[in-house]
């Protein structure tokens, strides 16, 4: 989760760095310095600049400072509900859960999913995400839930 584009755009908004972005006209008129995206990849750009200029001393101090809380407190444990639905799946003697992508809208740089999730005997759970990953973990969620199943996850 530390290197996650999520992890690296929530350090970049904590030390304002869109501010310091350079954009075109048009990306910095539709939201480009708060876009996830950009602002992680802007993050990296720093890392990658603070150790080209200072090596790497100086690079491993600038994580240390800007990730300390997160790599002190994980922001989900291991076991996430994909996880969890599948060992869960594993006792009961069922298959492995079936993922499949449903939909897939909006632009490139900012997609939607959906995904189903699908056991035998069980009705399909769906999720939704910004990711695949996301959508999956979302569905597995929704299936765990609607089966009762209660764990120490905390993504959905």
């Amino acid at each position: 989760d530390l290197v996650r584009k999520e992890a690296c755009a929530d350090v970049a908004r904590a030390i304002d760095l869109g501010a310091a972005i350079r954009l075109g006209v048009s990306e910095a008129n539709a939201g480009g310095r708060g876009r996830a995206a950009i602002l992680a990849d802007a993050c990296e750009a720093l890392i990658g600049a603070v150790f080209i200029d200072g090596g790497y001393p100086a690079a491993a101090a600038l994580v240390e400072r800007l990730w300390s809380e997160r790599m002190r407190t994980p922001a989900r444990p291991l076991r996430d509900s994909k996880t969890v639905l599948q060992e869960w799946a594993q006792a009961r003697g069922l298959p492995t859960p079936a993922y499949r992508e449903v939909e897939r809208k909006g632009p490139d740089h900012d997609p939607e999913f959906r995904v189903t999730v699908e056991l035998p005997h069980l009705a399909p759970a769906e999720g939704l995400g910004r990711s695949k990953r996301a959508a999956e973990q979302a569905a597995a969620a929704a299936m765990l839930t609607r089966a009762g199943v209660k764990s120490d996850r905390l993504d959905g």
